[in-house]
């Protein structure tokens, strides 16, 4: 099955940062969108931040300010450039791609990368 590659992720102390990356397979020619998601230990996953391929972002109000995700059309690969960390901000962070197929979309996720921010 096809998965996204992730890298960046580790442990940082509060008000650190961290730079995730994704990439997407080249033969992905017709993303319409990649993301970030979360999930911590007990909760359900969360969107962090997306973009369109269009350069339009959306993000979690617990991120704004702090977060920014940016996209490379050319690379297939978004990343999340993430500062001011807190440990509220642990999880595991996972990427997601949807491609266009047809009329409809379909959604690719990477393997997960850990986010440890200690107090």
């Amino acid at each position: 099955q096809v998965q996204l590659v992730e890298s960046g992720g580790g442990l940082v102390q509060t008000g650190g940062s961290l730079r995730l990356s994704c990439g997407a397979p080249k033969s992905f020619f017709n993303i319409n969108a990649m993301g970030w998601f979360r999930q911590a230990p007990g909760k359900q996953r969360e969107l962090v931040a997306r973009i369109t391929s269009g350069g339009t972002t959306n993000y979690a109000d617990s991120v704004k300010g702090r977060f920014t995700i940016s996209g490379d059309n050319a690379k297939n690969t978004v990343y999340l450039q993430m500062n001011s960390l807190k440990p509220e901000d642990t999880a595991v962070y996972y990427c997601r791609a949807t491609i266009v197929v047809l009329a409809s979309t379909r959604d690719y996720w990477g393997q997960g990368t850990q986010v440890t921010v200690s107090s």
